[in-house]
Formats: C-alpha cells, structure tokens, sequence
C-alpha cells in the first residue's frame, strides 16, 4: 500500500509545501472484449466452414430484416440526440480510459495535505498540474474561487447525476438493442415461414423462404447475445468504474472545502475504495 513521511499540516507558509504530481486517465484498448469478440466470430466461422458452404449462411433479406430492424426499434425508444451518441457509446466499451483507484487516492491526499499546509488558493498555482485530471481541475476550480463548501457539494453533486444519467441512458441502448435483436430474427423467421407456406405449390421457392426464416433466427441470435449483450455489460462496468472515480473526486473536495484533517480524508477515501486498493498514506 502507498505511504507518505507524517507532513507537517499546519497553515504556516513557512511550512514545505507537497509537491503535486497528478497521473492523468490513460487511454487504453479494451482487448478482453476486441479478443472475445474475434474468438467467438472465429469459432462460430470454423463451425460454418466444417459443417459445409459458408456462402449458405449469407442472406441479404434477412440481414436487412435483423441488422435494420434492431436500430429502428430501439431509436423509438430513445430520443434523437441520445441516437446520435451511439457510435461512441459503442467505441467506449472497448475504447476506454483507465487509472488505478489507489493512485487517485494517493494523489487527492498529496492535494488535501497541500491545502491544508498554504491554504486552499496555493492549489490556484498547481493548475498545470491539476489540469493532467479534467474532473480534478474542474472541482478545484469552484474551492479556489472561493465558493461555499455547500454550494461545491450541491455543483458537483448534480454534475455526478448528470453522469449517471449519461451512463444509464448509452448502455441502455445497448442493453436495448441486444433484447430486440432476436425478436427481430424471430419476427424474421415467421415472416419467412408465411413466405414458404403460401407458395408451397411452387417447390423453387421453398428453400429461399426457409433460409430467409432459419437465418434471420441465427442473425438476430448472433447480434444480440454475442455483440450487443457483452458491449452492454462492458458499458455498465465501466460506468461503475468511473462514478466510483469521481466519487473519490468529490469527497476529496468537499474534505479540502471545509478544511479538514487529511488524516479524516484518509479513512474517507479507504471507506469507498475497494478492499485491494486502500491506501495507507500517513506511516
């Protein structure tokens, strides 16, 4: 666990002040994700490539029906401007920035230690530094600029619900479109089923009709329980992830606000994160 000498927080300025030294989110590819996607799109090819003709299991109608039929369904439910996220939405299940909780920890006591040795406004000289985290930077600001430890609480409050909102609403989506996906393969399948049945006395277009009818199952199945439900899982642990970040954000300011021992911090701090990550930062 990370550690730091007992510092000296007193107010005086004649007190060393903590040098800051804040690790920005690091961007990083989701490869669990990228290689489970390619391991299951390989075994399900090997299986199509043994069993016979992969060209077989090609269908245009029933693509259309599926693939079109799921994004028309689901931007019913969801509003234009929540539509027109989707792309990143989709990009941040498997692209996604990452730091480690302990870190933070660490890195909101260094800033705690030093508002509490030259006061609240020597963060104002530490803004290259706190700008390396967007959120610090933004929650320091509203402490240097001198509001009320209430009115940070109540600003930072309502920006985390705002970000819950935004969390919730894209792996809905997802979460969304992987339930419609096989509801259209099976939508999909009585539609080709209607087709065979009506011109059963036209042999040749029996077997157009029940490819229609059988693939359309397989698309939908495909597309919602191997693409869209993981992507959806993945969305909401990342999700998680990052309220928990912002969390330590916000009771790391409010502690800074009201001018408490970093000490209190310390134990707060330890009491959100998980079990493998709490710090001891004073020996």
């Amino acid at each position: 666990m990370a550690s730091r000498p007992e510092p000296n927080l007193t107010s005086s300025t004649d007190a060393p002040a903590l040098k800051l030294s804040i690790t920005p989110p690091q961007a990083k590819i989701d490869f669990p994700t990228i290689l489970g996607l390619l391991i299951a799109f390989c075994l399900i090819g090997a299986a199509l490539v043994f069993g016979g003709s992969i060209s077989s299991f090609f269908n245009v109608p029933a693509m259309f029906i599926v693939i079109g039929g799921t994004i028309a369904v689901t931007s019913i439910a969801y509003r234009s401007e929540d539509l027109a996220k989707a792309w990143s939405i989709l990009k941040a299940s498997m692209f996604y920035h990452i730091r480690s909780p302990k870190i933070l920890a660490t890195q909101l006591m260094d800033v705690a230690v030093l508002a509490k040795q030259k006061g609240v406004l020597a963060l104002s000289q530490q803004e290259d530094e706190l700008n390396k985290d967007p959120y610090i930077a933004f929650a320091m600001r509203y402490i240097t600029d001198g509001f009320k430890t209430e009115d940070v609480l109540q600003i930072l409050t309502h920006d985390m619900d705002s970000l819950i909102d935004r969390h919730k609403t894209g792996a809905s989506i997802i979460r969304r479109a992987s339930e419609v996906a096989p509801a259209m393969g099976l939508i999909g399948t009585l539609v080709g089923l209607v087709q065979m049945l009506s011109q059963l006395n036209d042999p040749s277009s029996i077997g157009p009709a029940m490819a229609v009818a059988l693939l359309t199952t397989f698309y939908g199945a495909i597309l919602g329980t191997v693409i869209l439900a993981p992507m959806a899982a993945k969305l909401e642990r990342n999700a998680s992830l990052d309220i928990m970040m912002k969390d330590l954000i916000i009771s790391a300011s409010v502690s800074i606000a009201k001018m408490e021992s970093p000490r209190k911090l310390e134990t707060v701090l330890n009491a959100a994160l998980p079990p493998d990550q709490k710090i001891i930062y004073f020996k």
